[in-house]
């Protein structure tokens, strides 16, 4: 008995060591933003423009302040979703202006305006894009990092992407996007958790044909970690150090208003999907994406009131006590209740006590947008198991797992 003890001890210390080597080596991911020593030699005396938000940092500083010191020449910079600063909510309009801090001239592309316009580029000699992604198709920075690629492409000018771990990036998940779907929550056909970084995706999108027809005639991409001012290229990536798609990548910056930290992006590919139906997914809260209720469901669930804040102005049921469910916790506990894959059961489990089944899915086909069919809706309503649905995301998914890996810049989780 103690010797099965002893070993049970030893396996358990064995495992801990494993899971803190693991997270030692997740802590030690440097961002091709901290690369400045591999990049910096070749945008040194040239005009510059960058696309970035509140997640482009050098350890604790932003990049544009950072360049800035080092005396790089920044002619214009170019905010996503939620505005370079990102503190608009999701969205919402983000008209251009002068950045207060820097001075430097701000063009928003989100929104009627997605491309840098000739204009706007004609004083820059080289672009840079650096965004935090959360490796969700119905997350629009992907969509930005495409028309950006596209503009810089066709107007011959040189962009270098600054790439960043996916903290999604340890799994591969849901439907893919049928095309008749397209929209601007998913323009390709990936599934909903796709596990790839921004420079992987770019080079998908290049490698496959899927930008614009004069960027596909023009497209080549050029990665190496050692670059030299002699490197010709059109499209470069900067690559992270020490990250793999088995890493826990721990955000240092929220990623949006309404993603604070990262049980909610864990969560994020399953409870985004509840935008298309009538319950809350948190916003207005402390904890968006993993609050999940409407105030029509059972008073002996969790119960919690959205209301306006900043990065959620306006949302479902503000002010109106809503029952649901906490899908919060640790962020081992959420990664456990996650089980690297989008969980239908929560779904399942909220159409089944929903009181009107007939207004549970919004008539706004917002769901159908952020399944990128529907197919789900449907077998939803049906009462589909669990395995029928994950067997009709068949072959679509396999076939998207086989083209991500020609593009893979790191070790895969599998």
């Amino acid at each position: 008995m103690k010797k099965c003890i002893i070993i049970a001890l030893l396996f358990c210390l064995a495992a801990s060591n494993r899971i803190i080597a693991q997270l030692s080596a997740d802590q030690n991911i440097i961002p091709g933003a901290n690369r400045l020593n591999v990049y910096l030699p070749l945008i040194k005396g040239k005009k510059v423009g960058i696309f970035a938000n509140q997640t482009s940092v050098v350890g604790k500083t932003h990049l544009v302040d950072t360049l800035k010191k080092l005396g790089v020449d920044i002619k214009v910079i170019f905010g996503p979703e939620h505005g370079f600063r990102g503190t608009a909510d999701a969205g919402e309009k983000v008209d251009s202006y002068i950045d207060e801090k820097t001075g430097i001239p701000v063009v928003s592309l989100y929104g009627k305006k997605r491309y840098p316009s000739a204009d706007d580029l004609k004083d820059v000699d080289v672009l840079i894009f650096d965004l935090q992604d959360v490796g969700c198709r119905f997350y629009t920075y992907i969509n930005s990092m495409q028309d950006f690629l596209e503009a810089a492409l066709e107007n011959h000018k040189p962009l270098l992407l600054l790439d960043r771990p996916n903290p999604n990036g340890f799994y591969v998940d849901g439907p893919v996007l049928d095309l008749k779907f397209k929209s601007g929550v998913g323009r390709q056909s990936i599934p909903i958790a796709y596990g790839m970084t921004m420079g992987e995706y770019a080079m998908m999108l290049m490698g496959e044909k899927w930008l614009g027809e004069k960027a596909n005639a023009i497209n080549a991409y050029n990665i190496t970690t050692n670059p030299t001012t002699d490197t010709p290229f059109h499209f470069m990536v900067i690559k992270c150090q020490n990250y793999t798609h088995k890493s826990k990548y721990v955000l240092p910056v929220k990623s949006s208003p309404n993603l604070p930290d990262i049980q909610s992006i864990y969560l994020y590919p399953t409870t985004c999907l509840f935008e298309g139906t009538a319950l809350s997914e948190g916003r207005g809260t402390s904890h968006p994406f993993t609050y999940i209720g409407h105030p029509s469901l059972p008073n002996t669930m969790f119960s919690f009131t959205p209301n306006p804040n900043e990065g959620a102005k306006s949302s479902k049921h503000y002010g109106k006590i809503c029952y649901g469910w906490n899908f919060g916790g640790t962020a081992e506990e959420v990664l456990k209740k996650h089980n690297n894959k989008i969980q239908l059961q929560w779904l399942f489990d909220a159409y089944k006590i929903f009181p009107d089944k007939d207004s549970f899915f919004l008539k706004t086909n917002s769901f159908n947008r952020l399944a990128g069919n529907d197919i789900l809706m449907q077998q939803i309503k049906n009462g589909n198991s669990e395995e029928e649905i994950r067997k009709s995301w068949e072959p679509a998914l396999s076939s998207f797992k086989q083209i991500r890996k020609k593009y893979l810049l790191y070790e895969d989780f599998e």
